[in-house]
Parts: C-alpha cells; sequence; structure tokens
C-alpha cells in the first residue's frame, strides 16, 4: 500500500489530482500497463488470427492496439474539455467486440470491422448526451447475461490456439501442442496461488513469458521472423485498406458499443467510489465522449473500439494510488510501445498453445465476471430467471452450431453469428417486456421460470422448514422480508390458493 500526501494539486481538486513526481508516477505507471498488457493484445491476436493475416501484420495489429490504447488512456485520465473523466481509469481495446469482429471479419474482412467500429463509435459518441437516462434499460441482469456470453464465446478460440490454431498443420490438436496449453495453463494456476502479491496479480503474462521459454526450449516457438521489419516506426493510418461500411456490420457492432457503453459507466462510477470523488453525470458525459472519440479514432491507426479496463480499476484499489497522472504516464507508455512493431511481431511469435493455456483463464475471468454480476440480481417474483436463460441459450446457439444461420440471409447472419449480438438483443427486448411493460410484469401468480430460485411445498408448510428469516403471515398469506409473496404450490407443483388456517384449493 501507498500511503498518501496531500499535495496543492490535491487541496485544490479531488484525490486523484495528486501528483507523485515523474519517477513515481512512470514506477506506478508502469505496473498498470503490466496489469492490462495481456488483456489488451489479445483481441489483435484473435482477430488477425481469424483475419489470415500474416504473423507480421499480426505484429502490426498488436502494436496498433498499444499504440491508440495509450491514446485514449491519456485522453481519459488527463482529459480536454468535454472529453475525459480525468479519473484513474486504463483504457484499451474492448472484449466485448472481440466475437462479433471476427464475424464480421470472415465475411468483409479488416476493412469491414474498421467500418463498422467507425460507425458505431460516432454513433455511440452522438448518444452520450442521453445515455444516463438508456442505461436503466441495461440493468445488470442484461449486462451480466452479456458479459457472460463474451466469455462463453471466447472459449473455442483458446481451445483452437491450444490445439495450434492452424487446423492444416501437420501437428494441429497433437499431444506436444494440447500438453503445452496444459502446461501454460498450470503455470498460470501456481503463480495464482502465489503468496507475493505482484506475481499473483500478473499470472497471465509471467505465464506466457515462461511458457514461451518452455517452448522455445522444446523447438516449438520460432522467433526467426522477429528481425524483419523497423525497430521504431508510427503504425501506418489505413494499414490494411480503406475501411468499408456494410449497414449490418454497423448495427451489430452498435450493439456492442451499447455494451461498452454500459461498461465504461460502471467502471467510472466504480473507480470514482475508490478514489473517494464525486462522479456525476457531467463526468461521466466527458468519460464516455473520450470512450467513444478513440474508438472512432482507433481504425485509423488500425486498432479497434476502446473501453475502460476493469481489473486497473482493481490495481487502484489494492495499491491504493489514486493520481490519474499515474495512469497518464501508464498511457505514455502505451504509447512507446505501440511505435516499437519489433514488440509486436515478438507477440506475434508466442506460440498459440501457450496463449490457448493463458487464454482458458483469461477468457474464464471474462465469464466470471459476468457470473458475478448476475449473481447481485433479484430472480424471486420476477422473469429475470428467463431473461438469462433465453438469451444465454440463444448466444450459445451460434458458437455450438457455427452453421446455424447458414441459410438466412446475409445480414441476420451477420447480427446473429455472434452470440454476443445474439445474446445482447434478447436480453434487451425481454427486460422491457418483462420489467418494464406491465403485461410482462410477474404478478402475485408468477411463473414457474420467475419462481424456480424458491417455491414453498405447501404438503411440507406446516413444518414450517421452508420458511426463511424474515417471513412472515399477511392477511393469512406469506409473504418474505421485503413483502412479496412467496408461491405456495402442492407436491404436483399446482398453485395452491390458501389462506393459513384453512384448507388449500389446488388448481
Amino acid at each position: 500500500m501507498v500511503k498518501r500526501t496531500q499535495t496543492a494539486a490535491a487541496a485544490r481538486g479531488g484525490p486523484e489530482d495528486e501528483r507523485l513526481g515523474i519517477g513515481k508516477s512512470f514506477t506506478y505507471g508502469f505496473q498498470h500497463v503490466l496489469t492490462m498488457y495481456g488483456g489488451i493484445i489479445a483481441p489483435p491476436l484473435i482477430i488477425g488470427g481469424a483475419a489470415g493475416v500474416s504473423p507480421a501484420e499480426i505484429g502490426l495489429l498488436v502494436a496498433s492496439c498499444l499504440f491508440i490504447g495509450g491514446l485514449a488512456t491519456i485522453l481519459q485520465s488527463y482529459g480536454v474539455p468535454f472529453f475525459g473523466s480525468r479519473l484513474p481509469l486504463v483504457q484499451g481495446t474492448s472484449f466485448a467486440g472481440v466475437a462479433t469482429m471476427t464475424a464480421i471479419v470472415a465475411d468483409g474482412g479488416l476493412p469491414a470491422v474498421f467500418g463498422s467500429v467507425i460507425a458505431s463509435s460516432v454513433l455511440g459518441l452522438l448518444i452520450t448526451p442521453v445515455f444516463s437516462r438508456l442505461v436503466k434499460y441495461f440493468p445488470p441482469v442484461v449486462t451480466g447475461t452479456v458479459i457472460t456470453v463474451i466469455g462463453l464465446s471466447l472459449m473455442p478460440v483458446a481451445a483452437k490456439w491450444a490445439m495450434g490454431n492452424n487446423d492444416k498443420a501437420p501437428d494441429f490438436g497433437s499431444v506436444s501442442n494440447i500438453g503445452l496449453a496444459a502446461l501454460t495453463l498450470a503455470i498460470v494456476l501456481v503463480l495464482s496461488k502465489v503468496a507475493v502479491p505482484a506475481i499473483s496479480r500478473l499470472s497471465i503474462l509471467l505465464s506466457i513469458v515462461v511458457g514461451t521459454v518452455l517452448a522455445a526450449l522444446l523447438g516449438k516457438a520460432d522467433f526467426s521472423e522477429v528481425g524483419d521489419g523497423p525497430i521504431f516506426a508510427l503504425p501506418t493510418p489505413f494499414g490494411f485498406g480503406a475501411p468499408t461500411f456494410d449497414i449490418a456490420a454497423i448495427v451489430s457492432m452498435s450493439i456492442v458499443v451499447l455494451v461498452t457503453l454500459t461498461e465504461t459507466t460502471a467502471d467510472l462510477l466504480a473507480v470514482g467510489e475508490i478514489v473517494g470523488t464525486r462522479v456525476g453525470r457531467r463526468r461521466i458525459g466527458d468519460g464516455l465522449r473520450a470512450d467513444m472519440a478513440s474508438s472512432a479514432i482507433a481504425p485509423v491507426f488500425n486498432g479497434f473500439t476502446q473501453s475502460a479496463f476493469a481489473q486497473n480499476v482493481g490495481l487502484v484499489a489494492i495499491t491504493g494510488v489514486r493520481s490519474r497522472f499515474v495512469v497518464t504516464a501508464g498511457g505514455v507508455v502505451l504509447l512507446v510501445l505501440g511505435m516499437l512493431p519489433i514488440l509486436g511481431r515478438v507477440v506475434a511469435a508466442i506460440p498459440y498453445p501457450v496463449l490457448g493455456g493463458a487464454g482458458l483463464v483469461l477468457f474464464g475471468t471474462v465469464a466470471a465476471s459476468g457470473i458475478k454480476t448476475l449473481s447481485k440480481v433479484d430472480y424471486d417474483g420476477n422473469l429475470n430467471l428467463v431473461i438469462v436463460a433465453a438469451s444465454v441459450g440463444l448466444g450459445m446457439v451460434p458458437i455450438a452450431i457455427p452453421d446455424f444461420y447458414h441459410h438466412f440471409p446475409a445480414w441476420v447472419g451477420t447480427i446473429f453469428h455472434s452470440g454476443i449480438s445474439s445474446a445482447a438483443l434478447l436480453a434487451v427486448v425481454l427486460n422491457l417486456v418483462f420489467n418494464h411493460l406491465k403485461p410482462g410484469k410477474a404478478g402475485s401468480d408468477p411463473s414457474v421460470f420467475a419462481t424456480a430460485t424458491r417455491v414453498i411445498d405447501y404438503s411440507d408448510l406446516k413444518a414450517l422448514s421452508q420458511l426463511k428469516n424474515g417471513d412472515k403471515i399477511v392477511d393469512g398469506k406469506i409473504v418474505d422480508a421485503e413483502g412479496k409473496p412467496v408461491p405456495v404450490r402442492d407436491a404436483d407443483g399446482r398453485p395452491v390458493h390458501y389462506r393459513i388456517g384453512s384448507e388449500p384449493d389446488a388448481h
């Protein structure tokens, strides 16, 4: 933990305005970069692999994402008028759009991906003034469902990486490839258990390094092309060609942008609470505008949608370093790394089985975050369980059967081929129908799905074994601590109309 010292800047502003000096700022800023490094390099590796580009071009994508992530982080933390929350919030390539962009790249290539990111981000920028009014349509039951599906939809990527990624290679799926992935996974788990916080927090990054060294010793890593190309260079604008704009792809990415705006709003509120500073509507608006502006500019430099990195919000809480200038220094580090394409080529040379082993945990963490969000949802006396069940189910369809929409029009496939888009659309619609429109609200006798988390069996009611602390009798009926009716059913699951002290009437 770092003891905070009061400075003149902090006295005039909030805790986030404290200046620690150049040395400390860059030291703690580099820690932020290490914490998010594994997450920021994964999207360009996934999308570049799906696009079938060369290792050198994947290296360019990695360098570009580091570069634009640095620019976005500086804009968000340092800020300019109307853009930037001026909070210690790290920005980087969002996981939320990876599966959707992978689906888009299969049909239109990288230019279609870049075009959809530009158009959807501009749309997101335009709606930021009114987004605070739309947040109520993205409650935890929606965002938790979508984040869970994001993690689950990336699992096939991790599995293919573990097998070697190239299904035409003779060693694809070999014991040696899967064994290397398993070894990397084991290293992640071991390092996560280490009592040294700095090591456990960097377990993903360190496992990739150790796994790559072991792969090199086994002759399964090839770094011969790392030296081909410049060491230092600025990202080439539109290095993969001019962007193309496909309506279905834009609609699909626009859904992702709404989810991204919701996530960033949550991160802004969370970091404000951790820092101990007020985050009002204006500050949220400035933060969201920085998010969308950097996302719209990112494709110019061969980057993708930007969003706040939640793991770095956690790092602020763990270290106690609340200065936004520390994060700004981290953005400068990212910017410099993005101007070193040789670093991108090193990342591109990491064996896919190593990435697969680490990816299982990395992508699983995303799904676990969604499940954690869903654990906070109230499922009693409503249809939230139906929303989650149906949305996750629909989101899993294109993951289980990739050709499910093969015979549909191309625009249908582009939107629904992504499990994230499918789940998000259905979750939003069902949330509107069940939780905002009166005909869809669960009443005093809700459906069996709504009561699946708690149903009282009348035959055992007299023993009171099924009652909970806070339950009480009101007008002959059982209600819980919040005053909501508790459904009572007979042994066959049929609702029982009853009054305590009288015989039941089952229908």
